[in-house]
């Protein structure tokens, strides 16, 4: 039973450095753009298959890992620019409404370009194996994933905490008028941030495709557990986005664990006991 118990405990890690990777860029365009994207799903999705069309042509894992993000990027910085940049001084609906159709215009253009079946992207052979930890036998890209996300947890910090770039960003989250009435181009940095976070979104969905494979509809559901951790952990908090992604992450691969038909109904519950006691989440500013 323990050693069922740390499987399932490694498990619960690997998907929730998966939902920190695609929630740390949520957080940060909500917190800075006040903009509710319910579309960033989709460029989780557009990863997985950036990656998937990557690894066709060059049959190199790495380099897909690499360049599917920068895609991905580009394609986000385009959507902020042409399409969310006019609803900045609209109301929530409109840019609530026009993200929401985002994700049918993706889904659908992938169904196009991809056909709608499950598409398995390889795991690299590096990491085809598996390892024994604790008497848990457990797939060793997993244990990658782990890693891999809590060394990009790190780099995430270093660059918010210790760069100027990072200094701008939190500026803006703070407080975007004041950035501008000190001179920043917070357009500039709001495109930045926006494909910033698209790009992160991508990389999570290429480091999820060899453990939940791609499929269209994966971008939407998706969607509401990185919404979750965006409750919980705070409105653009990095450490917020983390902590509360290493929570639903265990919360949900736990439920479905012990209680299949009841999953999502336990992050939920999760959910509602934390935003009872700290509304504003684990490290987020106060709502207004």
């Amino acid at each position: 039973m323990p050693t069922d118990l740390f499987a399932q405990a490694l498990n619960g890690l690997s998907y929730g450095v998966l939902l920190f990777l695609l929630s740390v860029g949520l957080t940060l365009i909500f917190g800075m753009l006040d903009v509710v994207n319910l579309a960033h799903g989709s460029f989780y999705m557009l990863g997985a298959y950036a990656g998937l069309a990557l690894i066709a042509a060059t049959g190199n894992f790495w380099l897909s890992l690499a360049l599917a993000p920068v895609s991905v990027g580009i394609i986000g910085a385009a959507v902020e620019r042409s399409c969310l940049r006019p609803l900045y001084r609209r109301g929530p609906l409109d840019q609530v409404l026009l993200t929401f159709g985002l994700i049918y215009v993706f889904e659908d253009l992938v169904k196009w370009i991809w056909g709608g079946r499950i598409r398995s992207i390889p795991t690299p052979d590096l990491f085809s194996g598996s390892v024994t930890l604790l008497g848990a036998t457990i797939p060793s890209y997993r244990v990658f994933v782990i890693g891999f996300g809590l060394v990009m947890a790190l780099a995430l910090w270093l660059l918010i905490e210790r760069t100027r770039l990072g200094a701008i960003i939190r500026a803006g989250v703070f407080d975007a008028e004041m950035s501008a009435g000190m001179g920043i181009n917070v357009s500039r940095v709001f495109t930045l941030v926006f494909a910033f976070g698209a790009a992160l979104a991508g990389l999570s969905g290429v480091i999820a495709g060899p453990i939940q494979s791609a499929y269209p509809p994966m971008g939407a559901s998706i969607l509401i557990p990185a919404l979750i951790v965006v409750a919980v952990g705070g409105l653009g908090s990095l450490k917020g986005s983390l902590a509360g992604s290493l929570v639903i992450g265990q919360a949900e691969t736990f439920g479905k664990a012990w209680l299949p038909g009841a999953s999502m109904l336990i992050i939920y519950v999760v959910m509602a006991a934390i935003l009872l006691f700290r509304p504003q989440g684990f490290f987020g500013r106060a709502l207004k």
